[in-house]
């Protein structure tokens, strides 16, 4: 764990929260406020930081504030693959588990507002609010990996670069108290590399797919992370999905 403080800066209180609308207290009313208060603590990380390892004891649990973490999957001879991507309001840990089964890794400097386990599991059970928001989240993170496994297993790699800079831009956006629009910009969490391990393309694919839509003007690059969207609507195109989400034939 790393104590050193990134740009953001830890809200005093929940109500200046920046994810207080998205985060697992998103249901809670001021009473319930202040016994997650009591079992909070922040910690911060740097960017490259290792915030836990698979098989880890975890005496918390948290919510990501601000930044973006990896989780990512270690098979026995050496092979590494991403499995998922943490973002603002996204939750780490199983409040019922006590170890961790992914690598968890800061890709940016991260905040995480976290929970002691036992005190947390206890909340649950006497604030329902907390343990029904957290279902909500974990139905909405499995109907996202869903949508992830049709995109490894169908899209082009064009459409799945298009398709990963368009949540990346939803996320974004909704984090924001936003909608996706033209001339949005967003900083992009992953290395090239980092994208290849998680799209399952080589780096030489994911940098000419890059390449091939900033030539169509479909996306514009500053420096190496930030990316603008000068016409959402253009990108969803590239995504190969039909207008109600689905792919097309």
């Amino acid at each position: 764990m790393n104590e050193r403080l990134p740009a953001f800066s830890v809200p005093s209180d929940c109500s200046g929260c920046p994810i207080r609308h998205r985060a697992v207290c998103a249901r809670c009313d001021a009473d319930e406020l202040v016994q997650l208060d009591a079992v909070k603590f922040y910690r911060t990380y740097a960017a490259g930081d290792v915030i836990a390892w698979s098989g880890d004891e975890m005496t918390f649990v948290a919510s990501v504030v601000s930044g973006v973490a990896t989780l990512t999957q270690t098979m026995e001879d050496g092979r590494r693959q991403v499995v998922g991507l943490l973002l603002a309001s996204d939750f780490i840990g199983r409040p019922n588990r006590d170890r961790i089964t992914y690598d968890v890794t800061a890709t940016t400097d991260v905040t995480l507002c976290c929970f002691r386990r036992k005190p947390f599991q206890e909340l649950m059970v006497k604030t329902p609010h907390v343990s029904e928001r957290l279902l909500e989240m974990t139905l909405d993170e499995l109907d996202a990996a869903r949508e992830w496994m049709l995109i490894l297993g169908r899209k082009t790699a064009r459409e799945k670069i298009a398709s990963f800079l368009a949540i990346l831009a939803r996320r974004d956006a909704s984090v924001s108290g936003t909608r996706a629009q033209a001339n949005m910009r967003f900083e992009l969490p992953l290395t090239r590399e980092a994208m290849s391990e998680y799209l399952g393309l080589t780096l030489e694919t994911v940098s000419r797919q890059i390449s091939g839509l900033k030539r169509d003007g479909v996306i514009l690059l500053e420096g190496k992370r930030q990316v603008i969207v000068p016409n959402f609507d253009a990108l969803l195109v590239e995504t190969g999905d039909d207008a109600e989400g689905g792919i097309i034939a």
